[in-house]
């Protein structure tokens, strides 16, 4: 048994949380996963997972053997590295919302890969923050405040909700000056994250909720812009979506003044400590393109 494999065995049990969820970080199958511990507990005569049939909780001899075992790692890995010649290879899961990695993390995953033909990708685009631990994503884009967690997050820009409808639209039913005249329009609401019909403003330090029924529903963005571009009616999207559409005059930006905060955009990752070389230098390069992306100021 390689020593240096149980500590990673070890390390993704603690992380996971569960035998199960590591078996599959690992890709490896549970037995084999809880042999391993076992094998290690024996080796160092001590318990360092309590086991229930619900849970799996660290041990005190467990949460010190993690912190010895990440830095073994770390310490090997910087050894490795620093005596290493060899390209960067192996493969990287990324995952980010629907549109958002259509447009702009697809590009930037590909551009990444040119530059670096021995690492592959596998880009996984859905509107739901995924289990970076269960699905063993190696790095996430998020939009919006993160909850309290283990992750690592690294703020790479920030986006605005925005009201917009087209110029036909505005030409024939008016344009709002105030988020309460919101109620004489035709509003379109996209149901893909908050299926409430709200939209929130702030004015003057103040918030301001806007209660509708809306004329047309979608969960789907790239339809909802359609049928805001053909003139239907006043949707909310998100600043990205739209900013196209703006610069070339399709839609127009509404209600400016009521905006409400801008919504930051992280990079998250389950620890920034034992990040393969691939990853350090992806999120390295990703941070690096994010940051010239007009879209994200």
């Amino acid at each position: 048994m390689d020593r240096l494999d149980e500590l990673h065995v070890f390390l993704a049990i603690f992380d996971a949380g569960s035998m199960a969820a590591a078996a599959r970080k690992l890709r490896r199958s549970p037995p084999a996963v809880t042999r391993i511990l076992g094998t290690l507990e024996q080796r160092l005569g001590a318990r360092l997972f309590e086991r229930s049939t619900r849970s799996l909780t660290p041990t005190e001899a467990g949460q010190r053997f993690a912190l010895q075992a990440r830095h073994v790692l770390a310490e090997y890995e910087a050894a490795v590295e620093a005596h290493s010649q060899a390209p960067l290879r192996g493969l990287l899961r990324i995952a980010a919302p629907v549109v958002f990695g259509r447009r702009h993390v697809t590009p930037l995953v590909t551009r990444f890969l040119a530059r670096y033909p021995d690492i592959s990708a596998d880009l996984v685009l859905a509107d739901r923050n995924a289990d970076l631990i269960d699905e063993a994503i190696d790095v996430a884009v998020r939009i919006g405040p993160l909850p309290d967690s283990s992750l690592v997050a690294r703020k790479v820009g920030e986006v605005r909700r925005l009201t917009v409808a087209s110029p036909a639209y505005l030409k024939q039913r008016g344009t709002p000056g105030r988020p309460a005249e919101l109620a004489q329009h035709d509003l379109i609401l996209s149901t893909t994250i908050r299926p409430l019909p709200e939209w929130r403003f702030r004015h003057k330090g103040r918030d301001v909720a806007v209660r509708f029924t809306p004329r047309l529903q979608l969960n789907d963005v790239e339809a909802m812009l359609n049928t805001a571009r053909a003139g239907f009616g006043i949707a909310r999207v998100l600043s990205y979506q739209v900013a196209d559409d703006i610069k070339k005059g399709r839609l127009v930006r509404l209600l400016g003044d009521y905006e409400p905060a801008p919504i930051p955009v992280h990079l998250v990752l389950p620890s920034a400590r034992l990040m393969p070389a691939r990853l350090r230098v992806f999120v390295d390069f990703a941070i690096a393109e994010f940051a010239r992306m007009e879209v994200l100021g």
